[in-house]
């Protein structure tokens, strides 16, 4: 469902954002509008998409609006048949959609490990399977997958989360190199803690993760990704702390890896939780 603008700004490249209803993904299409790009949106809740197009619109954003659950096997082909039909051509791929859930592997149901999956892997390689030998085709494209600092190193009780963002690190990269010699180049960004919904969804807001980590305004993230993928960089780590400590886990093994993160996902005490989702994102909307 596309709104009565008619994608006037077709000059300009048009990007795909999943997950875009919140978070990183919501930040990530209004960077693409603030400079110009037409959008789609892709998220599970038209209701939600509707409102933030209508936002998007009075800015004098041209907005397209697809509601799709991306777990589901046959969404990408039905995102991808929506935007063919309608005559619309993706030139910047945003794979953002994600989520995790803590709790040892054991404890949390295998459906929600497989969500995991279908979600923060498969949705991605689907998406990018359909859209990318069209950019190839046409001499022109750019492809963001949204990974985490999680990708570098194993996560105990975030265990399945941990490994899907460091197979589409490993992937990313590889498509990247692969596609070196072509048109089209592929970011992969990686950040670290950001006030987004994936802490309560994930049970995780009375974690340090969320309460005591360098916590990044959804914004921020954003904004270092649109500069990172238009300059067709290969890799973008957002905030000094976060490159900071992707760089200090070269020179730790694998096993005080796993440890840091598990006192990482570890409950603070009661009186310690000083944090409530949204505050930074908040912060950040008055401060811009």
């Amino acid at each position: 469902m596309a709104n009565d603008s008619g994608f006037t700004s077709m000059a300009t490249e048009l990007a795909l954002v999943s997950g875009a209803s919140s978070g990183i993904g919501l930040h990530l299409a209004r960077q693409f509008c603030a400079h110009g790009h037409p959008v789609v949106l892709v998220a599970p809740v038209e209701e939600e998409l509707n409102q933030i197009a209508a936002e998007l619109a009075g800015r004098g954003a041209d907005v397209h609006v697809i509601a799709c659950d991306l777990e589901q096997p046959d969404a990408a082909e039905r995102v991808f048949a929506e935007l063919e039909g309608s005559g619309l051509t993706v030139d910047i791929l945003a794979n953002n959609a994600g989520h995790g859930q803590l709790g040892l592997y054991w404890e949390v149901p295998i459906a929600r490990h497989l969500s995991i999956v279908r979600l923060n892997i498969e949705a991605h390689l689907r998406m990018t399977s359909l859209f990318l030998p069209g950019m190839l085709a046409r001499g022109r494209g750019r492809i963001l997958n949204t990974a985490s600092i999680a990708g570098f190193e194993p996560g105990p009780r975030l265990s399945v989360y941990h490994a899907s963002k460091a197979f589409i690190l490993s992937w990313s990269e590889a498509l990247a190199s692969e596609l070196a010699d072509t048109p089209v180049s592929v970011t992969t960004l990686c950040p670290g803690p950001t006030d987004t919904d994936f802490f309560p969804k994930a049970d995780m807001q009375d974690t340090r993760s969320f309460q005591k980590a360098n916590l990044m305004a959804p914004q921020d993230v954003a904004k270092a990704a649109y500069k990172a993928v238009m300059a067709g960089d290969r890799l973008v780590v957002p905030g000094a702390a976060n490159k900071a400590m992707v760089f200090s886990r070269r020179f730790m093994s694998e096993s005080m890896q796993a440890g840091f993160n598990e006192k990482l996902y570890e409950d603070v005490a009661p009186e310690d939780r000083t944090r409530t989702r949204g505050d930074r994102e908040s912060r950040a909307d008055r401060h811009h």
